[in-house]
């Protein structure tokens, strides 16, 4: 998840009208590009500072949002106050995380990468029952939030003391999947109800994200006297896959489907993530890592439970 800016219901018209493909095609299309994403993130890191790797990330994703903005005639949105909140919304939903998922798979695996950002829900629920007075406590929510933490610990191997990760790029991962519901919270305290399209929204917020890395990226690395093709096309597909269209889906499915159902791409992130580290960077995989997200899974999905009304 790269995004929180808000969504409006659209008619049923429109919907119908955007509707071209049916949206299991593309829920399963969201989770196959956002899972590789960590793999994707791998290869680009093999000849390119992580850094840079998040500055082209940002880039072409921004440059597909452009374009679909262009196509649809949508305008940035106008304001002082909310390109304000947009800024903070960019560093903690883009900028932030994506560099520190870079920075960790430098000492990780991409499957490790890609279920440390499954708990991204349990960081969230933490989180809100603080921060959002309206989201209450159950039985259910705290005994998921408890189950995932303990699936965390598996997924880390805590009986062996942690032994074989890195805790730096392990740290990192899972700031980065903290780094997410902090940007919600923010977005929907400070964003909810705007009258601008989340089109719009976003494509400014992809923008300030691309701006803050063309600022950073200098001041901590030099451009690469060679660019290798296969990390070059990692990177270009990592911003125009993983990051633009995955967002033009993403909308289109919280638009026609409802955003419970949406957020359920977040459940087979990690699984995408491990087969492929697995199957085509080689990545070992010990007995706990997949039995761990399975806890991790469930204690996101226990945690996102709402009582019945």
């Amino acid at each position: 998840m790269t995004t929180a800016t808000p969504t409006r219901a659209p008619s049923p018209a429109s919907a119908q009208r955007r509707a071209t493909v049916d949206w299991r095609l593309r829920f399963g299309f969201l989770s196959l590009i956002w899972g590789f994403s960590f793999l994707l993130i791998k290869v680009g890191t093999e000849a390119y500072a992580p850094f840079q790797v998040t500055f082209g990330r940002l880039l072409f994703g921004t440059l597909v949002l452009a374009a679909a903005m262009a196509v649809k005639r949508e305008r940035l949105p106008r304001g002082a106050r909310t390109w304000g909140h947009l800024t903070v919304a960019a560093l903690l939903l883009n900028a932030l995380p994506f560099s520190l998922f870079a920075y960790a798979e430098l000492t990780i695996p991409s499957t490790l990468a890609g279920i440390c950002n499954a708990t991204s829900p349990l960081w969230g629920m933490a989180l809100s029952l603080v921060a959002l007075s309206e989201d209450r406590p159950t039985r259910v929510r705290v005994a998921g939030l408890g189950l995932g933490f303990l699936g965390v610990l598996t997924v880390l191997g805590a009986w062996q003391g942690f032994d074989g990760l890195d805790p730096r790029g392990t740290a990192m991962a899972l700031l980065a999947s903290l780094s997410y519901p902090i940007g919600w919270i923010y977005v929907r305290r400070t964003l909810a109800g705007t009258d601008h399209s989340p089109l719009s929204l976003t494509g400014a917020q992809l923008l300030l994200a691309t701006a803050q890395l063309a600022v950073v990226t200098p001041l901590f690395t030099t451009l690469p006297s060679r660019f290798p093709v296969l990390p070059l096309l990692a990177v270009i597909a990592l911003g125009a896959l993983g990051t633009g269209v995955a967002m033009l889906v993403q909308y289109g499915l919280v638009s026609e489907v409802g955003p419970t159902t949406a957020q359920m791409v977040t459940y087979f992130i990690p699984v995408i993530a491990t087969a492929a580290g697995v199957a085509l960077l080689g990545e070992s995989l010990a007995w706990s890592t997949p039995v761990g997200a399975v806890i991790v899974l469930a204690g996101a999905a226990l945690t996102q439970a709402r009582p019945r009304t």
